[in-house]
């Protein structure tokens, strides 16, 4: 198996674990990031060779669809796990309510969105689904690093019936991480303060897995890649 993820640290913190990384490459995610002022818009649309933003989302709405397409690519990993039945015992557990969760929180941020929510990518996990220990491995990445992608962006939404709603999913997020944690042998917590992701580190985390292969496709369940 191609190995997609950096070795994770003691710690297990993606942040650290994956070091600097280049800029993303991913046009649409990039396109929403940079318009809604998460980052630079002029260095964003230069790296993602565009001439303009496609549409104009703003604000909220923007950290939103931010927050959609990582569960998207959180959703869709764990649906696979689970097609593939690769893992078994307490990973396998924590893949069915796990992923139920987050198919949840996919259906919850469409309803929130409406029509201006994004449409789901291709993804390709590279074997990541295909064996316990890149299951493992893989989940202790995403679910650390979902954790600090809500953290990072919390203090930036302005609306607080959507603060709560984000707030909502960041606490379960964190119960997930600290699940997978503990069954790949991982300190829950290490320690008495967690630190936050910009957008620009989470979204060149992403890319460096290179698991978004293709452009949006049409609602529905996510393709088998395995």
């Amino acid at each position: 198996m191609s190995d997609h993820l950096a070795p994770l640290d003691s710690d297990g913190a993606p942040a650290e674990a994956m070091g600097p990384l280049a800029p993303s490459t991913r046009r649409g995610l990039l396109r929403m990031l940079a318009a809604a002022g998460l980052i630079a818009p002029a260095a964003a649309l230069a790296t993602a060779g565009v001439a303009e933003a496609a549409g104009d989302p703003q604000g909220d709405v923007a950290i939103l669809n931010y927050a959609l397409t990582l569960e998207y690519l959180q959703a869709s990993f764990y649906t696979e796990v689970e097609r593939i039945n690769a893992v078994t015992g307490e990973a396998a557990k924590l893949a069915r309510v796990v992923g139920d969760h987050e198919r949840a929180h996919v259906r919850a941020l469409r309803r929130v969105l409406g029509g201006r929510a994004v449409a789901r990518p291709q993804f390709d996990f590279h074997g990541a689904t295909e064996s316990e220990s890149a299951f493992v491995r893989t989940a202790v990445a995403f679910e650390d690093l979902g954790v600090a992608a809500y953290k990072g962006q919390a203090p930036r939404i302005t609306s607080p019936s959507y603060l709560s709603f984000a707030l909502s999913i960041h606490a379960v997020e964190a119960r997930h991480a600290a699940w997978i944690r503990r069954i790949a042998g991982v300190v829950p917590a290490q320690s008495a303060f967690d630190q936050p992701a910009t957008a620009a580190h989470v979204v060149a985390v992403v890319d460096s897995t290179h698991f978004i292969v293709g452009p949006t496709q049409a609602d529905g369940m996510p393709g088998f890649t395995g």
